[in-house]
């Protein structure tokens, strides 16, 4: 069984820097894109970013020039450091792989439980 373990969220204001790990555990063959997706309250899920195992990386719009994300392969962790935080920014922030373990040997999408950021203004 594949878990992806989430830390590094809390309180923040408003200008300020967070940066969220997630680490994925467990009998892994390999791992494709890793990424970060939150939810405000009332809000749909979105994606904030990701990076496939290749390097190549996306952002939303509203997070470019702010937020980084970047990957440890070694030891299957995705990071997102969060600059210059803003209110909008609170949300539940989620962990989500694409990961083929050793057995089964099929692709899954696994998701963490999510970590909160609050961006006091």
């Amino acid at each position: 069984q594949v878990q992806l373990v989430e830390s590094g969220g809390g309180l923040v204001q408003a200008g300020g820097s967070l940066r969220l790990s997630c680490a994925a555990s467990g009998s892994i063959f390999s791992i494709n894109t890793m990424g970060w997706y939150r939810q405000a309250p009332g809000k749909q899920r979105e994606l904030v970013a990701s990076e496939t195992s290749g390097g190549i990386t996306n952002y939303a719009d509203s997070v470019k020039g702010r937020f980084t994300i970047s990957r440890d392969s070694a030891k299957n962790t995705v990071y997102l450091q969060m600059n210059s935080l803003k209110p909008e920014d609170t949300a539940v922030y989620y962990c989500n792989a694409g990961v083929v373990p050793i057995l089964p040997r099929r692709y899954l999408e696994v998701w963490g439980q999510g970590t909160l950021v609050t961006v006091s203004s």
